[in-house]
């Protein structure tokens, strides 16, 4: 899939979660698409059957209220699947980014644990 395409698909994925789980923030979501989509699909090196390969680059987002984009891109580049389509406020998959999820390092990072963590 060619990098236009995974951003709107990045956008359907998002808001059908949002609609599912009828909470979320679609506009956060929608409006760093885009950036998840040349990351995920042209620059960053990862594996989604080995997600903690050392050799990884790491995504921060520190936009929170957009975890739903996050989830959606990870959920097609295959870090899970079936949870994508079962986003509800007590599931993984929550409106916020969540360390629970297959592809997700960190969550609600201030940016002193930000420093610590990138040594």
């Amino acid at each position: 899939m060619n990098t236009i395409e995974f951003s709107k698909q990045i956008r359907i994925e998002s808001l059908k979660m949002v609609s599912r789980a009828k909470s979320s923030h679609i506009a956060s979501a929608f409006s760093c698409a885009d950036i998840l989509a040349v990351l995920y699909n042209d620059i960053m090196k990862f594996n989604s059957k080995e997600p903690n390969f050392i050799d990884r680059d790491r995504f921060i987002l520190s936009k929170g209220h957009a975890g739903v984009a996050l989830y959606a891109a990870l959920a097609l580049k295959n870090f899970f699947s079936k949870e994508i389509k079962n986003m509800k406020k007590n599931s993984n998959l929550m409106a916020h980014i969540s360390h629970k999820v297959r592809g997700v390092n960190f969550y609600r990072l201030s940016w002193s644990r930000f420093a610590f963590c990138c040594r």
